[in-house]
């Protein structure tokens, strides 16, 4: 199978299974929806709804593609025979599905040899879903996006987002603080993967966070750049969960630069 069949299979199967999960995710959440577990610390939870999504998206997987590997969010890891990995995140702002804010999403990733090649963001509350192909564009809706060109670095409107852990939510203050007085402002909307396609779209200028996991960038950071965003950590890095950092040529390396120099990649 050449690497153009594949990849259009690969996409085929993601919007399906997001599709699947954002319906489940949207229709099916319980009023009295609790909190089912935690994980880093007492307010970084997992809801019963996140099993269930996420349990939908592997059995799914596992029926239309067999020898793939998984990694999931919420526990799913599968090594695989294919080359292919799926990451996955049933609920990408899980606190804000508790809560009942519309800004979740459902993100999954086609690793090929190791390299995303496939990326599929579905948000339900926006009625959007994003996908991304390597090579071929970043599309919402249906329709191809670009990122805006870069503004002045005042004019600049950055999205971030915090983690769970005292230290580093105290750490990411002080980054706040410094960035905040230097740009147009500051959005934080709970959901890294939508995020990173707010960036694509246009909706934000750039986005920069510390603290994330391959399921929570994986889709969002390929439709970033395929809409022309550029995506890194510190310079020269790659994006990591040391930091993140997303934005069009012209702000990504100012920003990247002047996060390097405040230790956002630190707590």
């Amino acid at each position: 199978m050449t690497d153009r069949p594949l990849k259009d299979e690969l996409l085929a199967v993601a919007l399906e299974a997001a599709r699947r999960a954002g319906e489940l995710l949207r229709d099916g959440r319980p009023a009295d929806l609790g909190v089912a577990a935690t994980k880093t610390s007492s307010i970084d939870v997992v809801t019963e709804m996140d099993i269930a999504a996420e349990k939908l998206i592997t059995d799914f997987l596992a029926e239309e593609r067999p020898h793939d590997g998984l990694l999931g969010e919420e526990g799913a890891s599968t090594a695989g025979s294919s080359g292919v990995r799926w990451v996955i995140d049933p609920i990408d702002g899980t606190v804000n599905y508790l809560y009942g804010l519309p800004s979740w999403s459902v993100s999954i990733a086609a690793e090929l040899h190791g390299e995303a090649v496939v990326g599929v963001v579905a948000a339900p509350m926006r009625g959007e879903t994003y996908h991304a192909v390597l090579d071929e564009g970043a599309y919402a809706a249906g329709e191809r996006v670009r990122c805006r060109p870069a503004p002045a670095f005042d004019q600049a409107l950055i999205g971030t987002g915090f983690g769970y852990l005292t230290e580093r939510r105290a750490a990411q203050a002080e980054v706040v603080r410094a960035l905040l007085p230097r740009v147009r402002d500051i959005r934080r909307a709970g959901s890294a993967a939508i995020d990173l396609c707010d960036v694509a779209c246009g909706r934000l200028d750039g986005y920069y966070e510390r603290g994330l996991n391959p399921w929570d960038f994986a889709a969002g950071a390929l439709i970033a750049r395929e809409a022309g965003a550029r995506t890194g950590g510190r310079p020269g890095d790659p994006l990591s969960g040391e930091l993140a950092v997303a934005a069009p040529p012209g702000l990504f390396e100012p920003l990247q630069e002047l996060l390097d120099n405040l230790g956002a990649w630190h707590d």
